[in-house]
């Protein structure tokens, strides 16, 4: 299958679409940054992990073997203050650090299947690899770009840059911005040799709780260090994707790439992909204005910003309304309209099971839908544009309709391009997109049920006992069930 896609890909680092060509045929090399577990996962990060979930499941369909490595920092994640957000969090709800990271941690792969987000292949802790990042200092240090002050181990950024000229690459800043804007910049600044440089290794304080043995002090290493170390373990020192959010790009992966390149002299990725902001209302979500809402205020509708509650299906194909690249609104308006086009699409899909044709002339309509699913994957081949396959997806959708509805006639379309426009619609709404019907859990006894009465009111009806008919209607209607008469029977669906 692989051979009959040109998929292409934004490439961050060089700031433009590149044809995607795996380092090692048929196989795929991705890595994600993953969450900092001392806190409930945040919307914002949703989003993120579900369009890296959607571009490993495209992958995936496209016949690549995929390792996907998406990491959790559970130690290394420096507050401000100079605090570990791990250590703070235990402080705060008087519990160990592992406690706070296993609770998180829990919480997160519990949003992720609410979500329908599938597991990586490989989810390293940054705990659990704190020999591997200890053994990239001292490559570092050997390399000439990491020193040694008072039991800490700082990057040496000028150095890097005036040998290599690869620092401020991915961001696009040169080195006197870039220290400005550094996350460490308020740290230890008369132990660095300039303010740009970043720890590496952080020697601890007798009151900080998280620490490790290392040759330059007991101590725990620096927020950065862990994605490099654990992607190099699991992929190599050379791979394919490297992935985020766009915040992380400086100085996360900014960093990443300068240790990588100081420890092994090779850049990391092949390819870096970074998904955009999600917005709400036209703004920056922020606890502070009280702008936010989290998954479950989002579920439950318990939040000012929202109407109603919204299910996790129907938030997942709002996200796929917008390009991973974009920003994305979220606002009770557009939630609405995500509401009424998930329900349509999964309404066509279940009313395209039951679709046949005896024809066997092709004609117009096949070359049609043809043509659509062909410009469906060349969309998804396309930087994986979504919201313009998604669009294609609906065109399908109307000739559903149309043809349940009696509009178009089902003998304009061979019983062979019904079968495709189900096998597309398997791919790229379920497998690719990964929405789930979630009426599917009242399957079953529900349906069987629901054929019952259908049945019984078609007897009425061909009984002309229309009172009992129009009851049956009436009452599916006051628990929001909806039935549809059209010439290939009768249909239900929930409202």
């Amino acid at each position: 299958m692989i051979a009959n896609h040109n998929l292409t890909v934004y490439n961050s680092l060089t700031r433009q679409k590149e044809i995607f060509i795996p380092r090692h045929e048929g196989h795929v090399g991705m890595y994600v940054c993953g969450p900092t577990v001392y806190n409930d996962v945040h919307l914002g990060n949703c989003r993120t992990f579900m369009s890296f979930d959607m571009i490993f499941r495209y992958l995936r369909y496209l016949g690549y073997k995929v390792r996907y490595v998406r990491n959790i920092t559970d130690v290394g994640h420096l507050l401000d203050d100079g605090e570990d957000r791990m250590s703070k969090g235990a402080r705060l709800d008087n519990l160990e650090p592992m406690e706070v990271a296993h609770k998180y941690t829990v919480g997160f792969h519990d949003m992720m299947q609410i979500f329908n987000v599938l597991s990586p292949s490989i989810e390293p802790r940054a705990t659990g690899h704190i020999l591997e990042q200890i053994e990239m200092v001292q490559e570092i240090i050997k390399n000439g770009y990491g020193y040694e002050k008072n039991g800490s181990v700082y990057f040496d950024t000028v150095k890097f840059a005036e040998k290599t000229g690869e620092y401020g690459k991915l961001s696009g800043r040169v080195i006197d911005e870039l220290w400005a804007e550094s996350r460490d910049n308020l740290k230890n600044q008369d132990e660095k040799n300039h303010p740009s440089d970043f720890a590496i290794w952080m020697k601890a304080s007798d009151e900080h709780i998280m620490k490790w043995n290392s040759p330059w002090s007991v101590g725990f290493p620096g927020w950065h260090l862990e994605c490099s170390a654990m992607s190099t373990k699991y992929l190599g020192k050379e791979f394919d994707i490297h992935g985020g959010g766009n915040d992380l790009k400086f100085p996360h992966h900014e960093n990443e790439i300068a240790q990588n390149v100081g420890a092994c002299g090779c850049q990391p990725a092949k390819y870096w992909l970074h998904t955009n902001m999600l917005l709400m209302n036209g703004k920056k979500m922020s606890k502070s204005d009280g702008n936010t809402i989290s998954p479950v205020e989002l579920f439950t509708g318990d939040s000012v910003h929202v109407s109603k509650g919204y299910s996790p299906m129907v938030v997942r194909f709002f996200s796929l309304q917008s390009h991973y690249r974009s920003t994305n609104d979220l606002t009770d308006e557009a939630l609405q309209a995500a509401e009424k086009g998930f329900k349509r699409l999964m309404e066509a899909h279940k009313s395209l099971q039951s679709l046949t044709s005896t024809s066997v002339s092709t004609g117009d309509l096949d070359l049609k839908v043809d043509e659509n699913i062909s410009g469906i994957f060349a969309d998804m081949d396309d930087d994986f544009n979504t919201p313009r396959a998604l669009a294609k997806i609906f065109d399908l959708v109307t000739i559903i309709n149309s043809q349940k509805d009696g509009q178009i006639s089902i003998q304009e379309i061979t019983n062979q391009t019904l079968e495709k426009i189900k096998l597309t619609f398997k791919a790229i709404i379920f497998d690719i997109f990964g929405l789930k019907d979630e009426s599917e859990s009242n399957a079953g006894p529900v349906d069987g049920l629901m054929q019952l009465i259908i049945d019984l009111r078609q007897q009425a009806r061909e009984n002309k006992d229309w009172p009992t008919s129009d009851k049956i209607r009436d009452s599916l209607n006051e628990i929001n069930i909806q039935i549809k008469d059209g010439k290939e029977g009768t249909n239900w669906s929930y409202k």
